[in-house]
């Protein structure tokens, strides 16, 4: 499925980070090693690559992962990319953050990956999320079309037990990244940070 939504020349998602990681990424230490799930094209990788982090990009699209690495030539900067199923791959840390936008599974799958991604952050480390909530069926403006796939803040906090919960929110917000994510949406917000 990913791989035909992302063929072709145009980012479907567009090149520009998402804004909840570009507001907030001053939050990892600089040089930070960085594992970004659900990567897509690159747009985030490379953002993060550029302000001199370390960044591995996940996802089960090659295509779009070919099409990070060119984006990442362009902008002259370096990310390391890994194809496969999420919930299969090692995620071989150790890492000091984890950005996952709008990376959406089904709720178990989902679980078992942000428990595979918290045990590969260094302690301390953080983890930082953007994903479309229950509430975003009603606009159909970006994300998956069922409620098992969204998310709330009760149900990360949930996911990540044991981990601080240093930001929260739950906002609507105006998305424009692409064609997929355009218009008022429904999201959660949040930054968990791994015990020290």
């Amino acid at each position: 499925m990913w791989d035909e939504r992302y063929a072709g020349d145009r980012f479907v998602f567009g090149t520009e980070p998402n804004d909840f990681l570009a507001a907030q990424y001053t939050v990892f230490r600089p040089g930070s090693r960085i594992l970004s799930l659900g990567e897509g094209e690159g747009r985030n990788a490379v953002f993060l690559a550029r302000q001199g982090f370390s960044v591995t990009g996940v996802d089960a699209s090659r295509i779009g992962l070919e099409k990070a690495l060119k984006l990442a030539a362009e902008y002259g900067v370096q990310i390391t990319v890994d194809v496969g199923n999420l919930a299969d791959m090692p995620f071989d840390g150790p890492y000091d953050g984890v950005v996952s936008i709008f990376c959406h599974l089904p709720r178990e799958t989902r679980q078992h990956i942000h428990r595979k991604a918290q045990s590969a952050l260094t302690p301390g480390g953080l983890f930082l999320l953007e994903l479309y909530r229950p509430e975003q069926l009603q606009y159909g403006t970006g994300g998956p079309p069922t409620v098992d796939m969204l998310v709330t803040l009760d149900d990360l906090v949930s996911d990540f037990e044991g981990m601080e919960l240093l930001f929260g929110q739950h906002i609507d917000r105006d998305v424009h990244e692409g064609v997929l994510h355009t218009g008022r949406s429904a999201v959660v917000q949040a930054i968990f940070q791994k015990p020290l």
